[in-house]
């Protein structure tokens, strides 16, 4: 049984005894933890496992459970390139005085990255304050360690996390797993990819079996670990899964009707709707990630792995575009039978499904004036500009929130959407993003999908689909309007396409990430698609006023 002591300047919480298997497990939890300018120490006698903790946590980094880590015994540090960050893992048993650790470099490599430190007593004065420190040592249960994770500066929250993440597991039965971090994206949620594994057998005499078993030492022992399974789908009798940490998100600062930007725009805040609108997915056919265990006050999900055959990828890897995509544009059409109510059941309480209202739309669309304007045109943008803006949109929403609504995924696109081919349709397409839905006009997810933000869909493609879906619903639904959809499917579009200018226009400029800066040409492209309709004439003459085609080809500075 773990126990934790907490103060307001640190942390400590105390394993008593957790097995070489576990060890690693926990090691990835830590790695998944880790970010730049981190400082990571390994602290306990020779042979207590310091080497094997940090073996594994290198190796959750690279996500590759057999890649090489050699110790920095005699070299003092080995430096990685991993996915995420560069990391320097230091042994300063062999360090000689303060000379010699200034020439190691370790504060250079913590300007970029961080740093796992074996032996850190040979040089804890000069180690930053702000750390985690993690203390091993032998027990009587044989290859078990006691562990004494303690957090100062702003490790106190995260080692919480790591605290509530193993309980998590441990109680579902998963701490002995490989835990590897998966790449994400625009969200603030993460993600780590739990794959279950059993040490091969000892060697026998004969020289049959597995590797042999070695002790935790600080030598070079082989990674008792196969890599993980090539297609993982913990629902589907292999062994992996993935840990959702989604903490609740503090609201922003109130910028309209004393409201901050996420309750306006109707952002979850926590895992709760992940939850209720994953069941009710299900409910309906498709294929939305099982909730394996869950910890709802703290925000952490295990939630069945549906794999890496995302749709991108797919395509990436020379897939006909136009099945995978026909496999979602039916999904949706499945959907459709299935009301989205305003109250969704969850255990003992309810989800409320926000409707996509004129505010939410509204404030959506703004974005382009308040981050895309003044990154394009080095101004912000006039009063008598913003103010046609608002007119035209509103006409525009007028007409859009006195039709019919159903569900609104909100992120239905090639990132979110898994191809599974070995299930029946329209399970075929696993859909892993829906914590933002709403109800609203079911064009929104279609058009997500037709005009993918991060991926070409050519017009043939698009127009071929939704002429698809209009025949569908057309023969499966008496008061269907073609009209009304496709007027619904070009005026979301253009609000959707609008909104995301802005925002890859603001994670360029406010968050530092300007890889998205690369798809506004593909965005401008499905805008002038919409806007083309006859009903969005008003609104085009807008963009064509102010963000003419001469100015829409500009680069956004970084």
């Amino acid at each position: 049984m773990s126990t934790s002591t907490r103060t307001p300047a640190s942390t400590t919480w105390t394993l008593p005894a957790v097995p070489e298997a576990e060890l690693v497990t926990l090691a990835g939890l830590v790695a998944f933890a880790l970010k730049p300018g981190d400082t990571v120490t390994l602290a306990g006698n020779l042979g207590a496992g310091k080497t094997t903790f940090a073996r594994a946590a290198i190796r959750a980094l690279l996500a590759d459970p057999l890649a090489e880590v050699p110790s920095p015994t005699f070299s003092l540090v080995q430096t990685y390139e991993t996915p995420r960050f560069p990391l320097a893992h230091a042994d300063l048993y062999r360090l000689s005085d303060d000379a010699d650790l200034a020439e190691l470099g370790l504060d250079e490599a913590l300007a970029t990255g961080a740093l796992l430190i074996e032996w850190p007593e040979r040089a804890a004065d000069e180690l930053a304050a702000g750390r985690l420190e993690i203390g091993l040592s032998e027990t009587a249960s044989g290859d078990a360690r006691r562990v004494c994770l303690t957090g100062t500066g702003d490790w106190p929250a995260r080692l919480a996390r790591i605290e509530a993440a193993w309980e998590l597991i441990s109680a579902a039965g998963w701490s002995r797993a490989l835990v590897h971090y998966l790449q994400g994206d625009a969200s603030p949620r993460r993600y780590a990819r739990l794959v279950k594994v059993l040490p091969p057998p000892l060697r026998g005499r004969d020289g049959e079996g597995g590797i042999a078993e070695q002790p935790m030492s600080g030598g070079h022992p082989p990674n008792p670990f196969p890599p993980p399974p090539t297609t993982p789908h913990a629902g589907e009798g292999s062994a992996s899964a993935l840990l959702m940490d989604s903490p609740r998100m503090p609201d922003g600062p109130p910028i309209r009707d004393g409201l901050p930007y996420s309750r306006i725009a109707h952002l979850a805040e926590d895992v709760r709707p992940f939850v209720a609108v994953g069941a009710a997915l299900a409910g309906a056919g498709l294929s939305a990630p099982a909730i394996l265990a869950q910890d709802l006050e703290r925000g952490l999900l295990l939630i069945e792995d549906l794999g890496d055959r995302v749709l991108g990828a797919e395509i990436a890897n020379g897939a006909d575009q136009l099945p995978l995509w026909r496999a979602a544009t039916d999904a949706l059409l499945a959907l459709r039978k299935v009301p989205a109510p305003e109250r969704l059941a969850m255990g003992g309480g309810h989800h409320h499904l926000p409707l996509y209202d004129r505010r939410a739309m509204t404030i959506e669309t703004e974005l382009l004036l308040d981050w895309y304007w003044p990154a394009l045109l080095g101004t912000p943008c006039p009063a008598e500009a913003r103010a046609a803006f608002a007119a035209g949109w509103n006409a525009v929403f007028d007409r859009l929130l006195s039709l019919p609504t159903g569900w609104v995924l909100r992120d239905y696109h090639s990132p979110n959407l898994i191809w599974l081919p070995q299930r029946p349709a329209p399970a075929n397409v696993g859909i892993i993003d829906f914590q933002d839905a709403m109800r609203g006009h079911p064009a929104y997810d279609l058009v997500s999908l037709l005009q993918d933000a991060r991926l070409d869909v050519p017009a043939a493609i698009e127009a071929e689909l939704l002429d698809h879906y209009c025949n569908a619903a057309t023969a499966a639904e008496l008061d269907f309007s073609i009209a009304d959809f496709r007027f619904a499917y070009a005026a979301l579009g253009a609000q959707r396409n609008t909104k995301i200018l802005g925002i890859f226009a603001r994670l360029a400029r406010r968050d530092g990430k300007p890889g998205y800066l690369a798809h506004i040409p593909r965005i401008w492209g499905y805008l002038a698609r919409d806007l083309a309709a006859p009903d969005l004439a008003l609104l085009r003459a807008w963009y064509d006023q102010h963000l003419p085609a001469e100015v829409r080809g500009r680069r956004l500075a970084p």
